[in-house]
């Protein structure tokens, strides 16, 4: 994989002179498996429990350059299996639709949600506030004035709009997080975006949400833009959850750009617009989630 985060892939012979081995590692003279000689390598079944005890990152910047019976092993399905079911990625009824078990462990393992301070528990840090209008974007407690809790009892805080337009935005660069550009590009797994908005019961209010995956040159290659969402005065104040799977998306994504808010449709002075928290971006697989 030519943008993968370690070394390539490449053909070596099987005895490496002293500068040609990664540092620290000692000739091994590997031999067919079949052969009486081959003493020091054991065979690929036990090899391959051993390694895979081991940091993905060391079976692929050294392991794999030991000789060619180790990168053999390393490259070898069971391997990443195991190293799946030793880290609870592995589910059984899954074993037939994984097709790369190396790819998959990967994804499990970068795995975790893109959006930083979701919950505005680091206030404003990391949101960039496109339209600040009315009283401003504010952060309040849980319930909140006629508001209801969340449904997930981790979550404590909200950010909650004004009068006027109030729309925040972050901007992901996938490769800053672990995911090459070859991955993004062959691979294409399912990137899943999630958001929870809630209205005050006395006030009623506009939710809106934009999810752009952009190209390195920030061109828009898919958009999620659903119709905005208009509470009426006098609702239950409940907390609503929007989700949306990107999939089969073109090739080139470098960015996810996600940008939600909105205002209270009534124009009163303060704080009695859409409420949002708990926003999440993850990447594949799609059958974790």
């Amino acid at each position: 994989l030519a943008d993968f985060p370690f070394p390539p892939r490449h053909t070596a012979p099987q005895d490496r002179s002293p500068a040609g081995r990664p540092p620290g590692v000692a000739s091994i003279p590997c031999r067919p498996w079949g052969s009486l000689r081959f003493l020091i390598c054991p065979r690929p079944d036990p090899l391959s429990s051993l390694l895979s005890l081991l940091p993905a990152q060391d079976l692929i910047r050294t392991c794999r350059l030991v000789c060619t019976q180790w990168r053999y092993v390393v490259d070898l399905t069971t391997l990443w299996k195991r190293k799946c079911q030793r880290e609870g990625f592995y589910i059984q009824n899954l074993d037939r639709s994984v097709s790369d078990w190396k790819i998959f462990y990967m994804l499990c393992s970068l795995k975790r949600n893109l959006i930083k301070n979701p919950s505005a528990e680091e206030n404003f840090q990391h949101w960039k506030l496109d339209n600040n209008e009315g009283d401003k974007w504010k952060i309040e407690d849980l319930p909140g004035t006629h508001g209801k809790d969340m449904p997930d009892p981790k979550v404590h805080k909200y950010f909650v709009t004004s009068y006027g337009p109030c729309f925040k935005s972050q901007l992901i660069t996938l490769q800053k997080e672990g995911y090459w550009n070859q991955l993004m590009d062959e691979k294409r797994p399912e990137i899943v975006v999630k958001d929870w908005y809630a209205a005050r019961f006395d006030c009623g209010c506009r939710y809106e949400l934009t999810v752009r995956l952009l190209s390195e040159d920030y061109i828009v290659l898919e958009e999620f833009h659903p119709e905005p969402v208009v509470i009426e005065q006098w609702n239950d104040a409940a907390w609503r959850e929007i989700s949306h799977t990107f999939q089969n998306y073109p090739a080139g994504v470098r960015y996810i750009w996600f940008q939600h808010g909105g205002q209270d449709t009534q124009f009163w002075a303060g704080w009695y617009g859409i409420r949002v928290t708990n926003s999440s971006i993850t990447i594949g697989p799609l059958t974790l989630l």
